[in-house]
């Protein structure tokens, strides 16, 4: 069975992001929570960095290669002919029967994590939730990261309302109206 963070700590556990994760603080300008939070187990997946580097999202790439060169995060490859790109493989072109095939980014997160014990940090939850289910992971959104930063004091809840509603018009699906909604919900 899947392991919630809800009520755990992750103190020494490095966070796999994908894409969808992470943008959402860096189209925001907060990466700064995460980096306060997670100082150097921030793990951007290959896949998911060449997923920033295209053109269009050029300042998120800068935003990340900034986090890089200051040592508060660092990208992770998969590496070929290994079990790790084996799994990747199966997630990406769908060799198992019954499987969804799920993105990049995903799949890279996942993999890694898996193998070295880490927390999945996706708000895909379409494309995540089985496997991480299947597979006994630990799994984190990006509204599990505002309601952990606000339990430690990094935000205040109104703080986390300003920063939701950022999110939310930049289309970041994080699931629900307001900080606030999310806390209650999920939370109290």
């Amino acid at each position: 069975m899947a392991k919630s963070l809800k009520g755990e700590k992750c103190l020494t556990d490095s966070l796999f992001f994908d894409s969808d994760c992470i943008s959402a603080f860096l189209w925001v300008e907060k990466e700064w929570i995460l980096t306060q939070m997670y100082m150097g187990r921030i793990v951007i997946p290959k896949p998911v960095y060449d997923e920033l580097s295209y053109p269009r999202v050029a300042h998120l790439k800068a935003r990340v290669d900034k986090m890089l060169e200051n040592g508060e995060a660092q990208v992770e490859t998969i590496g070929g002919d290994t079990k790790e790109y084996r799994q990747y493989v199966q997630l990406t072109v769908g060799m198992e029967e019954g499987r969804a095939v799920i993105g990049k980014g995903e799949a890279a997160a996942i993999v890694l994590a898996r193998n070295r014990d880490g927390v999945v940090a996706s708000n895909n939850l379409r494309d995540v939730c089985f496997y991480v289910k299947e597979y006994g992971m630990r799994h984190i959104t990006t509204g599990d990261i505002l309601v952990e930063a606000f339990q430690n004091g990094v935000i205040t809840q109104e703080q986390g309302n300003s920063i939701w509603k950022s999110m939310l018009a930049r289309r970041r699906k994080i699931g629900a109206g307001s900080f606030t909604d999310y806390l209650l919900r999920k939370y109290y």
